[in-house]
């Protein structure tokens, strides 16, 4: 009879906790990591990148000062106002690219991917995790760099049509966010990773209108620009600042959405295959 009173008043064991379709406290969980580890170290991850910036402004506009004039499709529009949004959508770039690939690669050294693998999360929630924490770093460097640049009278950044910039901000960030997963979870050491970078990333970046009109290159170096992705998403976000591009807009649109697509496509394969995660 004790025996049975005991066992009554025992507590029951907790059920074993559900998701829906979707783990949200894993997903938030994650997202918050990603953000909250390139917030510790603030002054590289975001204040660096905006001097950078700055920087190249600064150079360009004493290079050429107020003399720099644009022809073709650009013709009239002031060089600075042209180059500042190209440099912006730059940073953003790059940011993002760095912030999954360190992410991701730092893990595999150390050797702490369990972190992220051990949890219930699905591939597609550990794609969103990483590659929206690598969106809000993007974003973040472009907002604070696009004001630096304008409240320091280096260029006139007034927006003339407000969609094109927020949708190539969102594609151009989730579609770095997603190549840097790619070559975080390729790379085994930080010389790969480098690599990646230097060989890929940057000339793609460089070549793609950052800093020219691309109708100034020589065939069939023009058209071969228009298999650049970067180069959509570098016109297209500087199409919302000066009202005019070098590329339809809806083309650059559909362009720059079919490349994020497959890129995050790309990195949910990587996360389901385990590849070069799981031993």
């Amino acid at each position: 009879m004790t025996d049975q009173i005991s066992a009554a008043a025992r507590p029951l064991p907790k059920p074993p906790r559900r998701y829906g379709a979707v783990n949200w406290v894993g997903l938030w969980t994650l997202y918050k990591r990603e953000v909250g580890r390139f917030l510790k170290v603030w002054m590289q991850t975001l204040f660096a990148p905006v001097i950078t910036t700055l920087l190249f402004m600064t150079v360009f506009k004493l290079a050429f000062g107020d003399r720099g004039q644009l022809t073709g499709d650009f013709a009239g529009l002031d060089y600075n106002n042209f180059l500042a949004p190209g440099l912006v959508v730059m940073s953003m770039l790059q940011n993002a690219f760095q912030n999954t690939s360190s992410s991701l690669t730092i893990a595999k050294v150390q050797g702490s991917q369990v972190d992220f693998l051990m949890p219930p999360l699905s591939p597609l929630e550990l794609t969103l995790g990483f590659i929206l924490g690598a969106m809000t770093r993007g974003i973040m460097v472009g907002v604070i760099g696009a004001l630096a640049i304008h409240l320091t009278g280096l260029a006139d950044l007034n927006i003339v049509n407000l969609w094109p910039i927020i949708w190539f901000s969102l594609m151009a960030t989730a579609f770095l966010a997603a190549l840097g997963a790619v070559g975080g979870i390729w790379a085994e050491k930080f010389d790969h990773l480098a690599a990646i970078t230097n060989f890929v990333i940057v000339p793609l970046t460089f070549l793609s209108g950052t800093f020219y009109d691309i109708k100034v290159l020589v065939s069939p170096f023009q058209e071969a620009a228009h298999f650049d992705p970067i180069f959509y998403l570098i016109d297209g976000f500087r199409s919302g600042f000066i009202g005019v591009s070098n590329s339809d807009p809806m083309i650059g649109m559909a362009a720059s959405a079919a490349f994020t697509f497959l890129a995050c496509l790309w990195v949910w394969w990587l996360f389901k295959i385990g590849y070069k995660l799981k031993a």
